[in-house]
């Protein structure tokens, strides 16, 4: 654990950022610097791709992926909303310490970020994004890349307002700055993110990949179940387009990180969506780094987080990792040099969905702390600060935390300590300038659940 210190960790990042960039195309031994690809899919649950486990074929483009690098099985995201956890993803530091705890919150001005010390490396660093939560005026992490494309040009089902793209929309506008980029600056290295927003609810059926998927389960073409699956298979098969665009390099000088924001709960525990609960169906994500020659084929079976893919991409690529990063550089455990370190506790929190107009801006995000979790081992503890209840599981044996266990101790004292952490960083958040939501931005995040 660590304390709250966001104006250290403000002038820690103002120092980071200052420091000198390396020349374009630098690398260690004087050859090319590798390129990043990263690719994140909205609202995917690890256990629903055949390369966890699942039985029906949603995911064969993603599997070969994972199956040339290191797959993580027990990777989470810290928090289950979309701009929350990219924001962890990017700045390697949990929500409460970013700020951006709630979709419509922005991070804090001035973080250190993967795109931002890629930057300094001599890297050109594009984004292209399908999610309304991710506009650069309600997240903050769009001014971080020197090409941020928000492409927002599809209603969601009855919506009024357009606010996301598909997969194909996507891949159009990512592979035309792609080829831009190899004819106006040759080797010059390149981070390219594209974040899919399907298989975000409502789940569509996508007709064309039902025969693919097989028979639903549940014997319903159009359960949610089914309609999610499509919705994956669909996915997968524009995430194969944009692989065998960047393959067109050669293969060694590409690094492909592979993560999903949060996962999904499908009718567990009475509960349909994602944010508000830190039930494994929504913190379970699928993670994993491919990098010919470089990283050893493998399947790594410790906890890891989301706040783990900056530190670990700069540690692949030979850079150094600021020091306020939280998460963990696996960089030698992918090579091969190293085992897993055992022991490692985490921690995670829930938040409600999104501010509102109504809200009082000047606390929302200490008044959208639901729950705080913690997981040593196979034992698991959650915590609902809005009642203080407890819910104790051992996933081991209970994987979807079916049956709480009764608790025979105090809650954990670390968990509460951690608790206050988050707290006192959600107390410090609010006194930035608080969030100012459009009629048109509460429509759109309506659209997408996040509005009751």
């Amino acid at each position: 654990m660590r304390g709250v210190l966001p104006v250290g960790l403000t002038l820690a990042c103002l120092g980071w950022m200052a420091a000198p960039g390396a020349a374009p195309g630098a690398a260690r031994g004087g050859e090319p610097a590798p390129n990043v690809l990263l690719v994140t899919v909205d609202t995917l649950r690890a256990d629903r791709l055949s390369s966890y486990g699942y039985p029906r074929a949603t995911s064969p483009a993603i599997d070969r992926l994972l199956a040339a690098g290191a797959r993580f099985t027990e990777a989470r995201t810290v928090e289950p909303l979309t701009a929350p956890a990219l924001a962890s993803m990017l700045t390697s530091l949990p929500p409460h310490e970013h700020a951006s705890t709630r979709n419509g919150l922005p991070v804090r001005p001035d973080l250190a970020s993967l795109p931002r010390i890629l930057r300094r490396h001599g890297y050109r660093a594009a984004a292209f994004v399908g999610n309304w939560t991710l506009k650069q005026e309600l997240w903050g992490l769009g001014s971080h890349f020197e090409d941020y494309r928000e492409l927002l040009n599809r209603r969601r089902w009855f919506g009024l307002v357009k606010g996301e793209a598909t997969a194909e929309d996507l891949n159009a506008e990512a592979l035309a700055w792609l080829e831009a980029h190899r004819r106006e600056h040759g080797e010059r290295p390149f981070l390219l993110w594209v974040h899919y927003v399907e298989p975000h609810a409502p789940y569509r059926l996508q007709r064309e990949f039902t025969d693919q998927i097989g028979a639903a389960p549940d014997g319903d073409r159009y359960s949610s179940s089914n309609r999610y699956d499509s919705e994956i298979a669909y996915v997968d098969h524009h995430i194969s387009r944009l692989l065998e665009a960047v393959a067109a390099q050669p293969a060694e000088r590409t690094l492909v990180a592979f993560a999903s924001d949060h996962g999904e709960s499908l009718g567990e525990h009475g509960y349909w969506g994602h944010g508000r609960h830190v039930y494994d169906v929504t913190l379970r994500i699928p993670l994993g780094f491919t990098l010919p020659g470089r990283i050893v084929p493998q399947v790594i079976d410790a906890p890891a987080l989301i706040v783990d893919l900056a530190p670990t991409v700069l540690g692949l690529l030979g850079h150094p990792v600021p020091s306020f990063f939280q998460g963990r550089d696996w960089s030698a455990v992918l090579r091969g040099e190293a085992r897993p370190t055992p022991g490692r506790v985490t921690y995670y929190q829930a938040h409600r969905g999104v501010t509102t107009p109504k809200e009082d801006a000047t606390r929302a995000r200490q008044r959208g702390l639901l729950e705080v979790a913690r997981i040593e081992g196979t034992s698991k503890e959650i915590l609902r600060v809005t009642n203080n209840r407890r819910r104790l599981f051992d996933l081991a044996t209970d994987a979807y935390e079916t049956t709480t266990l009764t608790p025979t101790s105090p809650p954990n004292g670390d968990l509460l300590a951690w608790l206050d952490q988050v707290r006192a960083g959600l107390a410090l958040a609010d006194h930035l300038p608080p969030p100012s939501l459009t009629e048109e931005d509460v429509e759109a995040l309506r659209a997408l659940g996040y509005v009751d």
